[in-house]
């Protein structure tokens, strides 16, 4: 074996914090900067810092309300292309990945990250509003009072989801399938190339860090305050600065407990939580109210939302003086939409991992938006039904409070504390979500991940949680939260044309993606019919052997052992022979495996061979590399070696992902057939794309 051939890369295994992230201290200090640039700003000034902050709202709203428009409907139509097209059968992640989580905790934590204390309140507000003030109709007519819910779903529905649904799948695809960081920049990657690991993709990052703490700062403001109002309300707990603080600290101290929890547990639970107490809540609301009457509503509206979204998608009142109203909501909420894109897509794709396009497409636009009608069509028809029976006192409130408002209705409904006291919790499991959702993020965006199912250190989270409560507090204080509101919505405009181009690079990955499969599939191989098993040409293995490899988890010695030996011996051997034929071949062999006293989690180890064969100028160069990862033995199966519940498996990874097959116990030669199979496809996708034009 020539040793000259092999690159090596050791880190020792006394290193133990060799697979732990790092800071990210360019995009750390900026956002920090800048965050308390804003702060000091909304502090010192609150009134010339919303006043400036506002007029800069009106600005991009009048000169690039059609953009935003145009954007939500663009978006909608690209996700739905993706997921109906041949594109929607790509996981994201390796092809062998599965979910992580279930159906149903993956829909508690969309919903939990992506719907806060907002939502609750404005479903009161947004129908009664539109229902007194509508945009075309004539107001407290019937028409209004159909067209004003439908608004709401509008407001809360599809389209802005579509562009989380947009951001998760692209950070999602990037990170789990082409092992780029899990960072908005990688986004980008097939628009700027490695340029993105420059000051451009920092700046992109820190961009998203801050419009994440400022949104979250401001749904804890806003549901602080309404919070506060249904305390006073149920314990006669005073409306001051001191308990909006009190709740704006518990909620940040639950989240700073559940960063050490992690999401599979923290999150999670929480987010499960909340799910049953407002189904539950809304159900009682359901029953205890005019029932026939809003089951009957919640038929019409759908009805009426099915009829009436291909005008309002669209609707820019360019022929009626209605820009105030449209500035108002439609603009409004989708700056806001585009604001939150960053934060919630990127925490969307830390918790879809193996899922297909068209798995978390569907999820992601139908799981919350039918959480969104059962609760505006319940609580919104239950607002107006007040108003329309003659509760005029009742209008007044709720379009102008939206916490208030809530409240209020909950009043006309039996047992009143009960009811508020679950609100009450819900709103704050909501808050608590938000900072902690917000935080993992916040620490995964300002670290260096050492692979994409890490997080950040539980410290930068904890961290993130308390500068988020700090801001809180500080912009409570001064009653500067309009102010943050209004700088959430003005990242928007930046965020939009980033948008524009995670779909501009995201379609152009997916068309590579396609190229590939188009090779696979006019491409018959000479050697190794049956890849992941072993070729048919070689005699078959006795079936008593046959049934000892199905169920052998080999411990992580039988795994580096072999990676060191017949795999290393095959791979020197065709990159001897490749550079004989004038290819520039290569084998790198990385070693730095896990101690022996560290935990065997699943993931990585960071063991690996790595073949890597250029092409030629400008084309995907061959890679082909054997990581030793470690994975959760089968619950049909015995334990490890090592008597844990880990197991080791040599995948192979392509330039594009991971194939989803093990080598382990490949021969020499059927190793080497492997790789020369996986060579002359690669060889053919090349000749395919380049002859494709691309």
């Amino acid at each position: 074996m020539s040793e000259t051939r092999i690159q090596r890369e050791t880190t020792p295994p006394e290193e133990p914090d060799a697979s732990q992230p790092t800071v990210n201290r360019p995009v750390l200090i900026g956002a920090t900067a800048v965050i308390a640039a804003v702060t000091a700003f909304c502090i010192i000034s609150p009134t010339t810092a919303e006043s400036a902050f506002a007029s800069t709202v009106g600005w991009a709203t009048r000169w690039f309300g059609w953009f935003y428009i145009a954007l939500g409907t663009v978006v909608l139509v690209f996700v739905l292309y993706l997921a109906m097209s041949r594109y929607g059968r790509i996981r994201l992640g390796p092809e062998h990945s599965r979910p992580e989580f279930t159906t149903t905790e993956w829909a508690a934590m969309l919903f939990a990250a992506g719907i806060g204390t907002d939502l609750m309140f404005f479903a009161v507000n947004e129908p009664v509003a539109q229902f007194l003030a509508p945009p075309s109709a004539s107001p407290e007519s019937v028409e209004a009072a159909r067209e004003a819910t439908v608004w709401t779903m509008f407001h809360y529905g599809i389209t802005g989801w579509a562009m989380y649904a947009l951001m998760g799948m692209a950070l999602g695809y990037f990170a789990y399938r082409l092992n780029l960081p899990l960072a908005i920049r990688s986004a980008l990657y097939p628009v700027f190339g490695k340029r993105i690991y420059g000051p451009g993709g920092t700046l992109v990052d820190i961009a998203a860090v801050v419009g994440t703490i400022i949104g979250v700062a401001t749904s804890l403001g806003i549901g602080a305050v309404g919070l506060n109002v249904g305390l006073n309300l149920l314990f006669d707990i005073p409306l001051s600065l001191g308990a909006q603080i009190a709740l704006v600290t518990l909620g940040i101290a639950t989240a700073t407990v559940s960063a050490f929890s992690g999401v599979d547990r923290g999150i999670k639970v929480l987010s499960m939580l909340n799910l049953y107490v407002t189904i539950g809540l809304a159900f009682y609301i359901l029953v205890t109210g005019r029932t026939s009457f809003l089951l009957n509503a919640i038929v019409l509206n759908l009805g009426d939302f099915v009829r009436l979204f291909p005008e309002m998608t669209m609707q820019t009142f360019a022929f009626q003086d209605n820009g105030d109203w449209l500035a108002t909501w439609t603009l409004f909420f989708w700056a806001w939409w585009v604001a939150w894109s960053a934060f919630i897509g990127l925490f969307l794709a830390r918790i879809s991992r193996g899922r297909t396009i068209r798995e978390f497409v569907t999820g992601t636009l139908i799981l919350p938006f039918t959480y969104t009608v059962m609760w505006v069509t319940i609580f919104g028809n239950a607002a107006i039904d007040q108003v329309r029976q003659g509760n005029t006192d009742f209008g007044e409130l709720a379009s102008s409070s939206p916490e208030n408002g809530f409240y209020a209705l909950l009043q006309e409904h039996p047992a009143f504390f009960l009811i508020a006291f679950l609100a009450t919790a819900a709103g704050l499991l909501f808050n608590i979500t938000s900072a902690d959702s917000g935080a993992l993020v916040m620490a995964n965006l300002s670290s260096h991940l050492r692979h994409v199912q890490q997080d950040g250190d539980r410290r930068l989270r904890v961290f993130w949680a308390l500068l988020t409560g700090a801001l809180t507090v500080a912009v409570l204080s001064v009653g500067g939260i309009l102010a943050l509101q209004y700088a959430t919505v003005i990242m928007g405009l930046p965020f939009a044309v980033v948008l524009v181009l995670v779909m501009v690079g995201l379609a152009k990955a997916l068309r590579v993606e396609a190229a590939r499969e188009d090779a696979r599939a006019g491409f018959v191989p000479g050697l190794l019919s049956r890849r992941g098993g072993y070729p048919e040409r070689d005699r078959p293995l006795p079936w008593k052997s046959r049934v000892r490899r199905v169920m052998h988890f080999p411990g992580r010695d039988d795994a580096s052992s072999y990676l060191h030996t017949t795999a290393q011996s095959a791979l020197t051997e065709v990159v001897e022979e490749l550079r004989g034929h004038g290819a520039d071949a290569t084998l790198r062999l990385t070693e730095s495996a896990l101690p022996g006293d560290a935990p065997p989690s699943p993931g990585p180890t960071g063991e690996a061979l790595d073949l890597h064969v250029p092409i030629g100028v400008g084309a995907t160069p061959f890679r082909y590399r054997i990581s030793h990862e470690r994975l959760r033995a089968p619950v049909y199966g015995r334990l490890s070696v090592e008597g844990d519940d880990y197991y080791s498996r040599l995948e192979v990874f392509l330039s594009e992902d991971g194939q989803g097959y093990d080598v382990m116990d490949y021969s020499h030669a059927q190793l080497i057939d492997d790789v020369l199979d996986q060579y002359e496809q690669h060889l053919e996708y090349v000749r395919l794309h380049e002859s494709s034009g691309g």
